[in-house]
């Protein structure tokens, strides 16, 4: 038996696998973020604990001779939020969040420091990853950046918690601007330049490699056996392709989490840095791959449910999907970007728009604008990956629902597949990661699942949606100028 905790933003997920491929348990735990001031976005890591000890209570509770049969643990989680420790591994301030918009000023001096950033990391400098919130640190907290002893990410503070050890897998560590991504190590370079050394930095391990052992106190406590060991393990979209059995070069999914994400799997290191192209390495070795990331998907949909009375997501996918086809060409166009954006625009001061209201408009229009938005914003991101190597996987808590499913297919031009444990995602893979490091062969663990639904891109839609999109395009364009800071 194998376990996956996938630390999400919204959630904590622990997932039992048996060697036969079933999911035995999955169980959650919310989380909450803090938003102390404008574009900020954090954590407290001890929610994370508390949540860490909610699920394992109840997999105990449920599911004791399973958690019992345990091997070992897989991590999956959000990556590049920052989590500074010091000499006394005391978390010294709410951990900076992936979706955190502070420190665009910054990336600028990062980028500055070092030219060859996107040749070295593979990305560009946005606010987004762990290196400028460090630099935010030292800029605005010199007293706590003095005292920093550790910098981890965020599923690497719990596997420290759970083991004692600072690691971190290659396909996390590639969302700090701190690695080497081709080379698959730490940079010097790029650790000077935010005034950090290896000293402080986790040591690195390939996602399917031993990275400790679980605490002999928690094994006790959740009646685990004393000899459990934990995986590597990887960030989110890296385990979530791990999970889905998508390790080889053109395949790849879309996910509809918190954010959205297109994922292409590759054999090499493809840098694309002047496109927004994310390059990082898989979470397993010799493997690398490239990600359009946007930072409101699902978000945007849970934002539009709370603020037009629509109760929550599934009841605004039920009001979207009631328009017919030509209430649907006179629905409002919506601009994704409640947070900024990433790819394709590298825009932190882009900002949510909902443009071409009417009198005639109710919240059923403002519900498909909204779902319609957040798919055009992923083709734009598809549009600077190459192609996928056939279908795209769909995952995610979005990929519960079947009619934004296949606007999506249509949207994309791409067949869509939704297969077993696609729900899962990161947590999945995480306990796959996991079966690895305890020998299993990778065309036994890494099968594909079994396909539960398949989408088709609907050539009558392809049209009116192309139009839709064009306007949409034009729209963002029009109104950049309008998002940089006044004065």
């Amino acid at each position: 038996m194998y376990l996956g905790l996938d630390l999400g933003t919204s959630e904590l997920k622990a997932l039992l696998l048996a060697p036969d491929h079933r999911i035995v348990a999955l169980a959650r735990a919310p989380l909450t973020v803090e938003r102390p001031a404008p574009l900020w976005s954090e954590q407290a890591p001890s929610q994370w604990w508390e949540a860490l000890e909610a699920v394992m209570a109840e997999l105990r509770r449920a599911q004791a001779s399973a958690l019992a049969a345990v091997r070992a643990i897989g991590l999956s989680g959000q990556m590049h939020g920052a989590v500074a420790m010091d000499a006394q591994d005391r978390v010294l301030r709410p951990a900076i969040l992936w979706n955190d918009g502070r420190s665009a000023a910054q990336c600028r001096t990062l980028a500055a420091r070092v030219p060859r950033l996107g040749e070295i990391a593979g990305n560009l400098a946005m606010p987004g990853f762990t290196a400028p919130k460090l630099l935010w640190m030292r800029e605005h907290e010199p007293e706590l950046f003095a005292r920093i002893a550790h910098v981890l990410l965020p599923k690497d503070w719990l596997r420290f918690m759970l083991s004692g050890e600072f690691a971190s897998d290659m396909s996390d560590a590639s969302g700090t601007l701190w690695l080497d991504v081709g080379a698959r190590d730490w940079s010097d370079e790029l650790l000077v330049a935010c005034g950090l050394s290896r000293a402080q930095m986790p040591r690195l391990v390939e996602g399917s490699a031993v990275a400790g052992q679980l605490k002999p106190e928690l094994a006790q406590r959740w009646g685990m056996t004393a000899d459990v060991s934990i995986a590597g393990g990887g960030g989110d979209n890296a385990a979530s392709a791990v999970g889905m059995g998508l390790v080889e070069a053109g395949q790849g999914f879309v996910s509809l989490g918190t954010s959205g994400v297109i994922f292409i799997g590759g054999e090499r290191f493809e840098p694309r840095p002047e496109a927004s192209v994310h390059a990082f390495c898989h979470a397993l070795p010799g493997r690398w791959h490239q990600m359009s990331v946007m930072l409101s998907a699902s978000s945007a949909v849970s934002w539009a449910a709370r603020s037009f009375g629509l109760g929550n997501e599934a009841a605004l996918l039920a009001a979207a999907a009631s328009l017919d086809a030509e209430a649907r060409q006179h629905a409002p166009l919506f601009l994704p970007y409640l947070s900024g954006e990433r790819s394709p625009h590298n825009d932190t001061d882009a900002q949510g728009v909902l443009f071409g209201l009417t009198h005639a408009h109710g919240p059923a229009d403002i519900a498909f604008a909204v779902v319609e938005g957040v798919s055009f914003g992923l083709r734009d991101g598809l549009d600077t990956l190459a192609r996928p190597a056939g279908d795209l996987v769909l995952v995610g808590g979005g990929a519960r629902s079947t009619w934004w499913a296949q606007l999506l297919a249509d949207v994309l031009e791409t067949p869509l597949v939704i297969c077993e444990g696609s729900e899962a995602g990161g947590a999945l893979g995480a306990a796959r990661l996991a079966w690895l490091s305890d020998g299993g062969a990778l065309a036994e663990v890494c099968r594909r699942p079994v396909l539960r639904q398949r989408f088709e891109p609907a050539g009558s839609s392809a049209d009116p949606l192309r139009a839709r999109h064009a306007r949409f395009k034009a729209l963002y364009a029009g109104l950049r100028p309008l998002f940089a800071p006044q004065g």
